[in-house]
């Protein structure tokens, strides 16, 4: 018994020193990533915020124009195109569920 208790406290100070960079590295990056936000960063959000609404509101008239430009054949394929992803899309969930209708309980 004591020799299976010297065995097990060797193999855990081997996993220990081994495992030991690799969490000082996660823990330097987790300082820096995961702190919460500073009030500097807080301004610089609502700064960039701003930017992002203007260049969408002035993206949204220039779109108006693009979608009376959209001849019939670049509609059609574009509806045809959505149908594909569509089916796709539910046919990934039948093969997913591996039934047909509903999932089996």
């Amino acid at each position: 018994m004591a020799q299976l208790s010297t065995k097990v406290t060797a193999l855990a100070n081997k996993l220990v020193a081994q495992a030991r960079p690799h969490l000082d590295e996660f823990w330097k990056y987790a300082k820096v990533e995961l702190a919460p936000p500073l009030p500097a960063d807080l301004k610089m959000l609502q700064k960039s915020a701003e930017e992002t609404a203007k260049k969408a509101k002035k993206d949204m008239k220039s779109s108006r124009k693009r979608f009376s430009q959209i001849t019939v054949r670049e509609a059609w394929l574009n509806t045809l195109v959505t149908i594909e992803v569509i089916t796709w899309f539910f046919m990934g969930e039948v093969i997913g569920r591996r039934h047909l209708v509903g999932y089996k309980v």
